[in-house]
């Protein structure tokens, strides 16, 4: 199986089809269908030396596809290209405009910065739009986006900035206000990095999410393991206080600090809110602090190399409200606060967004209650080119003990090339290898509401209702 690289100037890309070229370059994954693989580095401003990838198959299905990073990606997605290729999309990755997931490329580097919040996305789809027409003599008739928590804040930046480049959106567990993320976040590592009694380990969080469970499982009339809106919990974790010393079975005064301040919204002195707090179910994922000495490296570096351009910042000094406000002065342009949409669906546009219920805890977590006030926010109103899906026990991006495997990309496929809506999506959960329950995903704010009879690990016996 023949693969091809192409090292290409910005200024090269619409003179050179792939196929002039002879350099066999072999990938990883072999199972791949036939395609050339385009190297590119573009550099639309001084200081940027943007790295992307486009990936064009043999079996073209007259479309392209965008996929996006996580965290502060540095790094070429080529687990989503692979994918978009096997769907016979022409697809296309980009670092952002610096290598590894560090934040050290914003000391000094304003233009890189800028790479990272908005212009590497859009660069790289002018130029994978010109190679489409230079290697296939004609244009992609449809573009997409696929990402999840960095992904799909480049996907809301990409629609609210550049409306043209994309045709569908789909955005996972969008990190649409890093800042105000990463502020919440590094508030709870910090209390607890000064006060190690307070931390959470694993069978803490564990002892937690069972009694959660226990309590709140029946509320939606199924009794699953699953919290299908973790909102109507009101488990009281003071109920685990431990009364006779520490043991695995109770929670110190600590860790129900901890616990509280997690579930807590982060406000401003004047009671605004900063970013909302965790809802319950999701516990087992919490990371509270783990084995670590600092704070998560996405958050310490947006304070100390984003922000404060200052390696040597001393992180015990971080006040939330003093250093979320700083960022935001200095790099508030990284962030997809804005949430009209207008020229976006004036062009036919659609956006699905999807949050999992059980996303949380401080390793680089998202609150899904974020996704539900971004959506309540989002103009033009209305479900006819807007939805969201809350994933009843999906933990950050995938995982967790509900279903979290499902495709975003058909359905939008659907709504936009046949009008055709998604009511619901089924999804599926695997365990060791068996898909062992599917469900219907809902468009917020309904539910999948069980019929009453049948299996309650199979779709079908599942409807989306409002309750």
């Amino acid at each position: 199986m023949k693969r091809f690289l192409l090292l290409l100037s910005s200024a090269a890309l619409a003179q050179t089809p792939c196929e002039s070229i002879r350099m066999p370059f072999v990938t990883a994954v072999e199972s791949l269908p036939t395609h050339c693989r385009v190297a590119v580095t573009l550099t639309p401003a001084a200081d940027s030396i943007i790295k992307a990838e486009v990936w064009l198959p043999v079996r073209w299905n007259g479309k392209f596809l965008g996929v996006g990073g996580g965290g502060f990606v540095g790094s070429i997605n080529r687990n989503g290209l692979a994918a978009g290729v096997r769907e016979g999309y022409a697809a296309a990755s980009t670092d952002t405009g610096h290598e590894g997931g560090g934040t050290g490329f914003a000391i000094g580097h304003p233009e890189k910065v800028i790479d990272f919040a908005y212009r590497a996305v859009h660069e790289m789809t002018v130029a994978a739009k010109s190679l489409i027409v230079a290697h296939y003599g004609r244009a992609a008739r449809l573009a997409y986006w696929q990402g999840c928590s960095t992904g799909g804040r480049q996907g809301l930046m990409s629609a609210l900035r550049y409306p043209e480049d994309f045709d569908g959106m789909i955005a996972g567990a969008p990190a649409n206000n890093q800042i105000e993320l990463c502020g919440w976040r590094m508030d709870i590592m910090v209390a607890v990095l000064k006060d190690p009694a307070r931390a959470l380990p694993a069978v803490k969080t564990a002892l937690l999410n069972d009694a959660v469970i226990a309590a709140c499982d029946g509320i939606d009339g199924v009794i699953d393991g699953l919290l299908d809106d973790p909102r109507k919990c009101s488990y009281d974790p003071a109920a685990l206080l431990c009364k006779n010393g520490d043991s695995d079975s109770c929670l110190t005064a600590g860790q129900l600090a901890t616990v509280r301040m997690a579930y807590s919204d982060a406000r401003r002195k004047d009671g605004s809110l900063i970013y909302p707090g965790l809802v319950r179910g999701g516990e087992r994922g919490w990371l509270l602090p783990g084995a670590a000495k600092e704070p998560g490296s996405i958050d310490l570096g947006m304070f100390r190399d984003v922000s404060r351009q200052d390696p040597a910042w001393d992180w015990k000094t971080f006040d939330i409200e003093r250093d979320v406000a700083m960022a935001q002065e200095k790099a508030g342009f990284i962030e997809a606060r804005d949430a009209d949409f207008s020229k976006f669906k004036a062009r036919g546009g659609k956006l699905l967004i999807y949050h999992g219920w059980s996303d949380g805890g401080s390793g680089g977590a998202i609150s899904p209650l974020n996704s539900i006030d971004y959506y309540g926010k989002i103009k033009p109103v209305g479900r006819d080119w807007v939805r969201l899906f809350m994933i009843p026990g999906m933990a950050h991006c995938g995982g967790g003990s509900g279903p979290n495997q499902f495709n975003a990309l058909a359905a939008m496929e659907r709504w936009r090339e046949e009008g055709v809506a998604p009511e619901s999506i089924v999804a599926a959960r695997v365990g060791n290898g068996v898909v062992d329950m599917t469900r219907p995903l809902c468009p917020y704010p309904k539910v999948a509401v069980y019929r009453g009879s049948g299996s309650v690990n199979d779709a079908a016996n599942f409807a989306c209702k409002e309750r």
